[in-house]
């Protein structure tokens, strides 16, 4: 909405016309989503699976960069297998109450923050050649 705000009145670095579609599709999609609110839940649902899976992937192949400089990157590998899993489960379980999937992500987050947390300690002491 403020990106269309500033298309009208000008004055900004970027250029009118894309700041009016950028606030434009802005719009619609706040549209949307009150139209819609099932199908929004739906899409926000595969969004968070999709990060969650891209999350993972990405922390198990730093881990096994990162295998020859640092110890116990398991649980880099653990964080990343349960960012796929969780992943995972949200698109075979969409259906799934948003309850439940508060429960889910509340498991997942403390499971996930505790791993990071035991891999920074490792870390801690680690010098940067």
């Amino acid at each position: 909405m403020l990106a269309l705000a500033a298309a009208i009145v000008g004055g900004v670095p970027a250029p009118r016309w894309w700041l009016a579609i950028v606030g434009l599709l802005g719009l619609v999609a706040g549209i949307l989503t009150f139209a819609w609110p099932g199908i929004t839940a739906l899409v926000l649902l595969l969004l968070i699976a999709g990060w969650s899976i891209v999350t993972g992937i990405m922390q198990i192949v730093g881990a096994i960069k990162l295998r020859k400089e640092i110890a116990n990157e398991w649980l880099l590998v653990f964080c990343g297998a349960l960012s796929v899993i969780f992943g995972l489960i949200l698109i075979v379980q969409p259906q799934t109450g948003a309850l439940a999937l508060l429960f889910v992500i509340g498991f997942y987050a403390i499971l996930e923050g505790t791993g990071l947390m035991g891999l920074a300690m490792r870390l801690r002491g680690h010098s940067h050649a």
